[in-house]
Formats: structure tokens, C-alpha cells, sequence
């Protein structure tokens, strides 16, 4: 009975670590030596899978593209094989570690490339096997999950419920510890002030959309055009917008949360009211195209740099800050990323109610095509307008080209999508260069403030008059030179800035037309029609910079940028007041400032020349 007990429970008896006498010598070491193999053939399976690409091809195309690499991997592998062997054998055993390890690169320089080739039939024979079903899926507008390898349908409007509920959780804390986005609904959330909440009238655990809604509401009240006999309505008015700048962003809401209100409380508000998007929005003049472009790459890294670099940064030791920091890098990373997918959903919804009028036959061709012309002239009249244009315009048509091409026919398809990769790669050589040109540049300028430095330390600087300068007069004076040479090298580093902006807007752009055709809420047809009218608004947004650019030169002289840079700081600054300044407010004060630039030149030089 006891050896039919133990028969029947065989590990009975392992907890107390003694042997079950049923289990034979065999049986006991057969555990190890497969848990072992499992482990090694687990191990293998993982460094075939990252030498030889394996996974499902869409189609024939994909397969091929698949079997190149996993050739040109299995003969690579195999030549670095042969020569780190033979060296990896003669530093443990020498020479007859040598000869052991040459021999095995030799057997690895000819098994390794045969893999990669019997791998890449494989693959070509999966994508020819898959080409049908690709056929099909394509005609059906369903789009290919190169993550998932799998077809699916693509709805714009779903991914911006996702991304919008990303942002959601995001500002009720992840979904955990602040409410989860209650609305006020259940408990109050505790913080150290709610001031700014009781200003908005919210719940402290009130959402972003609800923190926004009742801003709005609450600005008509005291906005200072409303209350012209309310002497206080100004400061109502910033302090509500204040409170708003505060509570809309999760990190700033999150510090006002922990620690109310800053003692430097004037600076540290204006300086959570600054919009960037305002300076860069005066810098480049981008206003009326900001529905084609969304918010600029560049303002969105200034943005989150500056949010960083004022949150806490008066309370935090430089360690402790750049520990913040770092540990913000992958959040912010995260953030940039879906920032920029809402910019691309944004602009393809934009594009999608652009064209829907003519999609919809409620208005003719010739129609929205001269609407169309009478945007473009608007545009072209502002600063850097014929520039936006050529951009847009070019990226526009090229994309619908590529679209409307692979649907009517594979020629024209490549032929649009050659064009448009050529100007992708001239784009990457224009950013290299200017980037080369901008730092030869600063070096220049350090070169001869450094230069400049050593001279004044090395000898006695004197005035005219014979007297010795002090040293706070030629720190000024090197400050005053420093501020010269980069002020006449603005042109180059807008160069540079321009080329980042010019493929930023490409790829927001390319990004956002691949949305819009590939949206699923669309028929086939109607989506074609969408092509069509993107290519006519490309076409007359390329025509209107060309000919428009052609008899309108963009001032881009160091003067005229400084002047710009300075209005940008002071517009940005005025908005974080509270003040409303209108785009053609700002393009009056560049005026302006570049005739006081002119005029105070023109002393400069009429007294260098008395003085000579």
C-alpha cells in the first residue's frame, strides 16, 4: 500500500528534499537535461530571430525585401566569423586554439550564408503567398500593422478619441491617485491651495476639458472689452488667466498641488504664463498656416524645456534638478511623441472638413479651387508666406499624387513616390549644411571673443583719454562683441532653424495625408476624392509661393531678425499679461522696429565720423 501511495504521489515527498524512491536514476536526471536544452534552445531561437528576419512578410514585395536582408545578415555574420574564431581560439588555447577556431569560422562563413538563403526563399515564398490576401486587403482600404503584422481598418476619428483619452489620463494622474478624472463627482482631492480652482469655480479634481470649459465661461465674465466701467477687470482677467496657465498644464497643476503658490510668485506666474508657441508663431509668421502645420517642432521642444527648467527650479539643488530631469527624459519623450500624433490628427482632420464641401458635390471644383487661390494670396502677404507655401503646397500634391497614382495605377504611383523621396533626401543635405555652417559660425564668434578676452587680460585697456578700464567695462565690452558677432550670424542660424522647420512640416504633412486617405469612415471613392482636392489645394499653394516669391523678397538680413526675435520676446511677454496682440499688431511693431534699428545706425555712423 505504501508503494501504491507513493506510485500515485510521486512528489509527496520533495518538500522535505528527501528522493522518491519510485523515481529511477534515469528519470531524476532527465529534468535537468531537458530544462537545460529548453533553456539553450531558447537561447538560440532568439539570436536566429535577431540575425535572420522571420516574421510574416505583407506581401511579395515585403518577402523579397525580407529575404535581401537575411542574406546580406547570414554573409555577414559568416565573414565576421571567420576572423573572429580563428582570433577568439588563439587567445585561449594559441596555436592549437587557432586551428580549432578557423576551422569553425570556416564552418560558420559557409553555413551562415546558406541559412540567410534558404531563410530568404522562405520569406519571398511566404510574400508570394501572401500577395492575394494583400490584393484583397488593399482594395478593402484596410492599412498593414507593421508591429502586429496583421491588416486592419484605420479610423481618424478613433485614434483621436485615443489620444485624447491618453491626454486625459495623463492630467488626472494616470488614472490613479487624483480623482481618475471624477469631475468633482466624488471626493475632493486635497492640495495645499485652491485658489486658482475656486477662481475657475472647479472641483480640484476637475479634467483638463473641464478646467478648459469653465476658463472660457469665466473669461467672458471679466474680459476687460466686456467690463469697460470695472476699473479691475485686467487684473481679473490675468489672474484668471494665470490660474488657467496653472491648472491646464499637468506639471505645473501637479507642483501647485503639492506646494500652492511659489513665494516669487509674479515671476514664477509669468513665467508659467509664457506661451512659446506665441514667439515662434511672430518668428516665422506662422498663423494663417498653422491648421496645415499645427504647432512647430521647434516650439514644441521649447515648450517642454521650459517647463522643466521652471518647475521647482528655484528649490532644487543643480543635482537634484538635473535628477528631475533625467527622470522626466522618457515621460517627456512619451509626451513629445503623442503631442506630435494629435498634431498630425489635427491637421488630417483639418484637411478632411477643408475638402468635404467638394467631396460632397456642394461645391464645384472651379469654385473651391479659386477659394483656394484667395487663401494662398492672404498667406503669401504675410512674413515668410510664399516659404510656407512651397513647402505645403509641394508636400500636398505630392502626397495626393502618390496616393491617387497607386490607386489608379503602379506608374504613376512610384513616380510621385520618387519625386517625393528626392525631395526628403535634399532636404536632410540642406539641414547637414546648415548645420556644418552654424557651428563654423560659432566657433567663429568664440574664436574672437576669446581672442579679444586674452588681449584685454594681456595688456592695460585704456580709454581715449589714457585711462585704465576697469574689469566690469571690458566684461561689457566682450558682452557687447559677443552680442555683435552673433547678431550678424542670425541669418545662418535661421538658415539652419528654417531647414529643420522645412522637414518637420514635410513629415507632419506626410504623416497626416496618409491619415486622411487611409481613414476607414470614408468610401474608397470618396477618400479618392479627398486626393483629388488636396492635390488642387497643393497646386494652387505651390503656384501662388512661386509667382508671389518671385516679385516679393523675404527679408532675412541680421537686422530684420533681430528686429522680428525682438518683437517675438516682447508679443510673447504682452500675451502672458493678459494683453491681446494680433498678428497684424505684431507685423506693425517689426516695422517700426526696424526703422528705429535704421535710425539709430545712422547716428551710430554720423558720430564715429565726428569723433574721426
Amino acid at each position: 500500500m505504501k508503494n501504491n501511495s507513493n506510485t500515485q504521489n510521486p512528489n509527496m515527498n520533495n518538500d522535505t528534499g528527501s528522493h522518491d524512491p519510485t523515481m529511477t536514476q534515469e528519470q531524476s536526471t532527465t529534468q535537468p537535461i531537458d530544462a537545460t536544452m529548453e533553456g539553450e534552445m531558447e537561447e538560440a531561437n532568439e539570436i536566429f530571430n535577431s540575425l535572420f528576419s522571420t516574421r510574416r512578410p505583407k506581401d511579395a514585395s515585403a518577402g523579397l525585401s525580407s529575404a535581401t536582408k537575411s542574406i546580406g545578415k547570414g554573409v555577414l555574420a559568416g565573414a565576421i566569423s571567420l576572423v573572429a574564431q580563428p582570433i577568439a581560439g588563439a587567445q585561449q588555447e594559441g596555436a592549437k586554439g587557432f586551428f580549432k577556431g578557423l576551422a569553425t569560422g570556416v564552418a560558420s562563413a559557409v553555413a551562415l550564408p546558406l541559412t540567410g538563403v534558404a531563410v530568404g526563399a522562405y520569406q519571398v515564398a511566404r510574400g508570394v503567398g501572401n500577395q492575394a490576401e494583400a490584393n484583397k486587403k488593399s482594395k478593402m482600404g484596410m492599412q498593414w500593422d507593421d508591429e502586429k503584422r496583421e491588416w486592419y481598418f484605420y479610423y481618424l476619428d478613433k485614434e483621436f478619441d485615443e489620444v485624447d483619452d491618453w491626454y486625459r489620463s495623463m492630467a488626472s494622474g494616470g488614472g490613479s491617485g487624483s480623482g481618475g478624472g471624477t469631475g468633482g463627482n466624488g471626493m475632493e482631492k486635497k492640495v495645499k491651495d485652491r485658489e486658482f480652482y475656486d477662481l475657475l469655480g472647479v472641483s480640484t479634481n476637475a479634467t483638463s476639458g473641464e478646467i478648459k470649459k469653465a476658463y472660457y465661461k469665466e473669461a467672458r465674465k471679466v474680459h476687460p472689452d466686456k467690463c469697460p466701467d470695472d476699473p479691475d477687470a485686467a487684473a481679473k482677467f490675468q489672474k484668471l488667466g494665470q490660474a488657467y496657465q496653472i491648472l491646464s498644464d499637468e506639471q505645473l497643476r501637479s507642483n501647485y498641488d503639492k506646494n500652492g503658490k511659489p513665494d516669487n510668485q509674479n515671476q514664477d506666474e509669468l513665467m508659467s504664463a509664457i506661451d512659446t508657441t506665441v514667439f515662434f508663431n511672430v518668428m516665422f509668421g506662422s498663423t494663417l498656416v498653422e491648421p496645415y502645420v499645427g504647432e512647430l517642432w521647434i516650439a514644441s521642444v521649447a515648450d517642454l524645456l521650459m517647463k522643466d527648467m521652471t518647475q521647482q527650479g528655484d528649490k532644487m539643488s543643480e543635482a537634484e534638478m538635473a535628477e528631475t530631469l533625467a527622470g522626466k527624459a522618457e515621460k517627456n519623450s512619451m509626451e513629445s511623441k503623442m503631442k506630435q500624433i494629435m498634431r498630425e490628427i489635427k491637421v488630417a482632420k483639418y484637411l478632411r472638413d477643408k475638402v468635404q464641401p467638394l467631396v460632397d458635390g456642394t461645391v464645384a471644383m472651379d469654385d473651391f479651387g479659386a477659394a483656394v487661390q484667395i487663401e494662398a494670396c492672404k498667406i503669401a502677404d504675410g512674413s515668410f508666406g510664399t516659404t510656407f507655401l512651397n513647402i505645403i503646397g509641394f508636400q500636398l500634391e505630392v502626397e495626393a499624387e502618390e496616393y491617387i497614382g497607386f490607386q489608379k495605377g503602379l506608374w504613376d504611383g512610384y513616380k510621385a513616390q520618387a519625386k517625393k523621396n528626392a525631395s526628403a533626401t535634399s532636404t536632410n543635405v540642406k539641414i547637414t549644411g546648415a548645420a556644418i555652417r552654424a557651428f563654423s559660425a560659432g566657433r567663429k564668434v568664440y574664436s574672437e571673443v576669446e581672442r579679444s578676452r586674452e588681449a584685454s587680460t594681456n595688456s592695460s585697456a585704456t580709454h581715449a583719454d589714457g585711462r585704465q578700464k576697469t574689469q566690469e567695462e571690458i566684461e561689457v565690452e566682450q558682452a557687447m562683441l559677443a552680442a555683435k558677432k552673433f547678431e550678424e550670424n542670425l541669418p545662418t542660424i535661421l538658415e539652419l532653424v528654417w531647414a529643420i522647420n522645412t522637414r518637420d512640416v514635410k513629415n507632419t504633412l506626410r504623416q497626416a495625408c496618409k491619415k486622411l486617405f487611409a481613414d476607414a469612415g470614408a468610401t474608397m471613392e470618396e477618400r479618392l476624392k479627398r486626393a483629388q482636392a488636396i492635390r488642387i489645394i497643393g497646386k494652387e499653394f505651390l503656384e501662388i509661393g512661386k509667382l508671389v516669391g518671385k516679385s516679393k523678397e523675404e527679408v532675412n538680413t541680421a537686422d530684420a531678425i533681430k528686429a522680428r526675435a525682438e518683437v517675438a520676446v516682447m508679443t510673447t511677454m504682452a500675451k502672458a499679461q493678459g494683453q491681446e496682440v494680433n498678428e497684424a499688431d505684431a507685423e506693425e511693431l517689426i516695422k517700426q522696429h526696424k526703422a528705429m534699428a535704421a535710425k539709430r545706425d545712422s547716428y551710430a555712423s554720423l558720430n564715429s565720423q565726428q569723433s574721426a
